[in-house]
């Protein structure tokens, strides 16, 4: 007998109120200054910090990890400065949902078009590789406003937040989105000669990884960049968002990468892992931190978290 799916609770359903109610305060927020939503993001940082404390666990971890140079006190600030950056980043989501593009606009500038341009005229696609950093939602929104791209997307497990963020970015200028599963599509739009967003900076197991030093640490890093690549004769152009103190954005556009992929797997993963790295170190406290980069441990070494 087939086994019969889950049905999902309608998104109207009780279980979904405190959700909506959090959507509406997101909402409620974006009308107010700019500067007055940062802080209120900042916040929101310090309370979740104390709050979500596994979390803050696994932040602490990674940064002394990466960050062994550090003394304790150094990297307790760096902590604190990373859960504001988050709640920042919730601040900065709700103003890619509902923000007017000419708002966003304002907020920031986009760097090294040229970049992009040059690679797409090659006729191959582009492969826009990015880390997962704290004003990701909002900076990838103002860069669509210049350049438009897809996007691999990892559905959300809330069924409103999920139909949310589709919705959102579905409004974006000539963008299409698919699962980050959605191989096929992925492929296509490389073939049809458009960018897609891709950040393979997270720890997706074994399975399709190799160890690759990410801040001297081995790092499950999946060799997909360089398969997708080799297979569509794409372009990877490298980009990172900065989130500057004054509250204002730069996403920078980096040159396609010179001889990648090379066919040896350890040595494009390397490559990737070491792009992002410099990003990291340039806004260290915007990293996604709370994030288990370590999960995937080489054979024989023990459990990081």
């Amino acid at each position: 007998m087939a086994r019969r799916r889950r049905r999902e609770p309608a998104p109207y359903a009780p279980t979904y109120w405190p959700t909506w109610l959090g959507l509406g305060l997101l909402r409620l927020l974006n009308l107010l200054p700019w500067s007055w939503q940062l802080a209120l993001g900042r916040f929101l940082g310090d309370a979740t910090r104390h709050l979500a404390r596994s979390r803050a666990r696994v932040a602490r971890t990674n940064l002394r990890l990466c960050f062994p140079e550090l003394e304790t006190a150094a990297r307790e600030r760096l902590l604190r400065d990373h859960f504001r950056a988050l709640g920042m980043g919730v601040v900065e989501l709700a103003m890619s949902w509902w923000g007017s593009n000419e708002r966003l606009r304002s907020l920031g500038s986009v760097e090294g078009l040229e970049h992009f341009d040059a690679a797409l005229a090659a006729g191959h696609g582009i492969i826009l590789l990015t880390g997962h950093f704290t004003p990701m939602e909002l900076c990838a929104h103002r860069l669509s406003l210049e350049r438009p791209f897809d996007a691999m997307y990892r559905p959300a497990s809330n069924v409103v937040v999920d139909r949310l963020t589709k919705r959102a970015r579905d409004r974006r200028r000539n963008t299409r989105i698919f699962a980050r599963d959605d191989i096929r599509a992925m492929l296509r739009s490389l073939r049809d000669n458009r960018a897609v967003w891709y950040g393979p900076d997270q720890d997706y197991g074994r399975e399709l990884s190799v160890f690759a030093p990410f801040f001297g640490v081995d790092a499950a890093t999946i060799t997909t960049t360089a398969r997708f690549a080799r297979m569509s004769r794409a372009r990877v152009v490298p980009y990172f968002p900065v989130r500057r103190a004054d509250g204002r954005y730069v996403i920078r556009v980096l040159p396609p990468l010179a001889g990648y992929p090379t066919g040896d797997a350890e040595a494009d993963a390397r490559t990737i892992n070491a792009l992002v790295e410099a990003a990291v170190r340039a806004c260290p406290e915007q990293y996604l931190w709370i994030h288990r980069r370590f999960k995937t441990r080489p054979q024989g070494e023990p459990r990081l978290y």
